[in-house]
């Protein structure tokens, strides 16, 4: 007996991406970015190839309103070099969610997706912004929730309306 395995072509991925939306507010910083990661990647699909970009498309949405845990607020630090001697600039969370406030997501999520060409072009597909308004409304996202119970997302199913018996 010989069963083959289906390997997906790479158009064949575009055809199938996506649009999801992402509300991030309450939620906890890098819980969300692992989630944000596994959509941006293609994990959640049956046909998950390690070595193509098979994810979809992400918009989070209220990105200034994310939080973190314990001390990290003025403990988390982001750092920059200018590639001269002593200029390394630390910036807190606490001052970036304020000057910058989609960085944080973006960052964290950049650091849970491949450190090569396949993750750059992951990260692309991904839309951060600051508050609950965003230029996509014309791809028609489908919007994710974060399950609390069990950290896992789930897609917000729209209510079946019955048709109208008349007596």
């Amino acid at each position: 007996m010989s069963v083959k395995t289906y390997t997906p072509k790479g158009d064949e991925a575009a055809q199938q991406r996506e649009w999801y939306i992402i509300n991030a507010e309450g939620q906890t910083l890098g819980r969300l970015a692992t989630l944000v990661a596994q959509v941006l990647r293609g994990k959640n699909k049956p046909v998950f190839t390690p070595h193509m970009d098979m994810g979809d498309y992400v918009i989070v949405i209220n990105a200034a309103k994310v939080v973190v845990t314990g001390n990290k607020a003025s403990g988390k630090n982001y750092y920059s070099h200018s590639g001269y001697l002593g200029h390394l600039k630390v910036t807190p969370f606490n001052e970036m969610i304020e000057k910058h406030p989609t960085f944080a997501v973006q960052a964290a999520v950049r650091g849970m997706l491949p450190r090569n060409r396949l993750g750059a072009d992951m990260l692309n597909k991904l839309k951060v912004y600051e508050g609950d308004k965003h230029p996509h409304a014309a791809q028609q996202p489908k919007e994710l929730r974060i399950n609390p119970e069990h950290q896992r997302l789930e897609p917000v199913l729209e209510p079946v309306l019955e048709p109208a018996v008349e007596k």
